[in-house]
């Protein structure tokens, strides 16, 4: 029995600075991702992702440790606590198939241990996007919330560009990471892994995980639109009475003068 281990260590990995001081035999690498075979008597590998995560096979504790301490100083924002997601691999079976935290596979190869890898990573990467959006939704909720019980919102403009940032930056690290949901060009070639890929797909439930994250984005930028629209029209109205005020001012220092006169 294989184990797979994959962790969401931090918001991003430099690895073309890591590549360059990790001397483990690199089986695949380009600009987003290096996945590397350890020395061992057993299949052991670990898959490192530009957008933080780093995936373990037949890795211990210890090792895996270590591990992390190696890389934690090309990363980019660590996290404390972790998400993770284990996945177990039994080989040599008659034919795939595929449960909620397991997988029998007909054969072990590289490229099938480096697909499993690459769901249960893509996996764990879409609980990441998740949770950051189901925080803004929480916050557009209260917005919205107050919006209703108070008929205003409680909001400054410092604090809705903020808020704005924060989604715009969520939205842009997905879109920079659409291609962990692509395939690898292996599948295109080659039956086998393109039937394994569609089962860990449909096993992980990748797609619509993804759009259920997109729809809830899409629901916070709506919301944020009429924030904006709020909190331009409140500013107009501040301006408005601002210059009625600047022209009672005006209209008073006048009658002054007449009097004075």
């Amino acid at each position: 029995m294989l184990k797979v281990l994959s962790l969401q260590i931090a918001d991003g990995i430099d690895i073309k600075e890591f590549k360059t001081v990790f001397k483990a035999e690199l089986l695949h690498g380009d600009s987003d991702e290096l996945f590397y075979r350890a020395k061992s008597d057993t299949p052991k590998f670990v898959y490192i992702f530009k957008y933080g995560i780093v995936c373990f096979l037949s890795y211990n504790e210890v090792e895996i440790m270590a591990f992390i301490q190696a890389i934690t100083p090309y990363c980019k924002n660590p996290f404390e606590n972790h998400i993770s997601d284990e996945f177990d691999i039994e080989v040599n079976a008659r034919h795939n198939k595929f449960g909620y935290n397991k997988i029998e596979i007909e054969g072990e190869t590289t490229d099938s241990l480096r697909l499993i890898m690459l769901n249960v990573s893509q996996s764990v990467a879409l609980d990441h996007f998740s949770q950051q959006t189901n925080l803004l939704l929480e916050e557009t909720t209260y917005h919205t919330q107050q919006l209703e019980k108070k008929g205003r919102l409680d909001l400054s403009g410092g604090n809705l560009k903020k808020y704005i940032g924060r989604t715009l930056n969520l939205k842009n690290r997905i879109e920079a990471n659409l291609y962990i949901f692509d395939s690898p060009e292996e599948t295109w070639e080659d039956e086998n892994l393109n039937r394994l890929d569609i089962g860990l797909k449909r096993t992980f439930d990748l797609q619509a995980r993804f759009r259920t994250i997109r729809e809830g984005l899409e629901i916070v930028k709506e919301n944020l639109d009429l924030f904006k629209d709020l909190l331009q029209y409140r500013n107009s109205i501040v301006l408005e009475w601002i210059i009625i005020i600047l022209i009672l001012v005006e209209v008073i220092n006048l009658f002054i003068e007449k009097l004075m006169k």
